[in-house]
């Protein structure tokens, strides 16, 4: 039996709850769309954040790669619209939400079940040696969201821009994975290339002096850009609100990207973010550049 619409809508707050509270830069933008929208895109958020705290949670391995074959097996489910609620009515409300928003938006459930591949990969400990598998990386646990945004922006009618919505999504990722580099250092994990890392002179970007570290990430920032310029053009083939949405949360990435490229060493020593103030501002910026246009 499928979820009544009380337990639909209540499915869909708890979504927007975690959105709301884990989302830091994602939040910004959707709820610059229409409620059914933002509600579907919450749907989307709180699963994919679900699969990332299994990567990042400090389990053992074994009990990562156990609880991510649970994701998978839901997915599965899912896409059979298996959804009901069980005998002793403890429903999963992200599952819930996902369903009615897949129903709206004819989600591509397979971009989730790449969003699982590339945490698997991180589980694993995986090293990319080239740029290309970076990529592929990328667009595994980001382009893979960007299309199903992409699905809900267009409700369903893509019509060829899923490209673009990869491109976005593998921007953003790299911004990421410059922004983190301290953090994911500190979990065991190097995200850049094995073939850069020796052009610049290390294996960990940590033991680079300064000027090398700062130019080995000044490089990455580049390339970062160049995805961005890109995948921008997506926003051609969106509705005011959607482009609004679109524009809000990569101008937060673009912003981060920016001072990254103007002091490169300082990821290695903090956190690189924007304030609430500024990603209110960004976001305003976006919506009255999509009306404008």
């Amino acid at each position: 039996m499928n979820a009544p619409a009380i337990e639909i809508e209540r499915s869909y707050r708890r979504c927007e709850e975690i959105t709301r509270r884990a989302a830091a830069n994602f939040y910004y933008g959707i709820r610059l769309l229409p409620r059914p929208k933002r509600q579907a895109m919450s749907a989307v958020y709180a699963f994919a954040r679900r699969v990332d705290d299994i990567g990042d949670g400090g389990l053992e391995r074994e009990t990562q790669l156990a609880a991510l074959a649970e994701e998978r097996r839901r997915l599965s489910a899912l896409s059979a619209d298996q959804v009901a609620i069980p005998a002793d009515g403890k429903i999963d409300p992200v599952i819930v939400a996902l369903a009615h928003a897949r129903r709206q938006y004819d989600l591509p459930l397979e971009a989730l079940e790449l969003l699982i591949d590339g945490v698997e990969l991180d589980v694993l400990g995986s090293r990319y040696e080239t740029f290309d598998q970076l990529v592929s990386y990328c667009r595994a646990v980001a382009g893979s969201i960007g299309r199903l945004c992409l699905a809900i922006f267009t409700e369903g009618q893509a019509n060829g821009a899923a490209p673009l919505a990869d491109e976005l999504g593998v921007a953003m990722q790299l911004t990421n994975i410059l922004r983190d580099i301290r953090e994911d250092l500190a979990r065991g994990r190097i995200y850049l290339p094995a073939e850069d890392l020796r052009r610049f002179g290390a294996e960990d970007p940590t033991a680079l002096p300064h000027a090398e570290a700062s130019a080995l990430i000044r490089f990455e920032a580049e390339r970062a850009e160049q995805w961005f310029d890109s995948g921008l053009r997506l926003v051609e083939q969106l509705d005011a609100r959607s482009s609004a949405c679109v524009l809000a949360m990569t101008g937060i990435y673009r912003s981060i990207l920016e001072r990254i490229e103007r002091e490169p060493a300082a990821v290695l020593r903090e956190r690189i973010s924007l304030g609430p103030l500024e990603k209110t501002w960004v976001a305003a910026r976006s919506l009255m550049g999509a009306r404008a246009a």
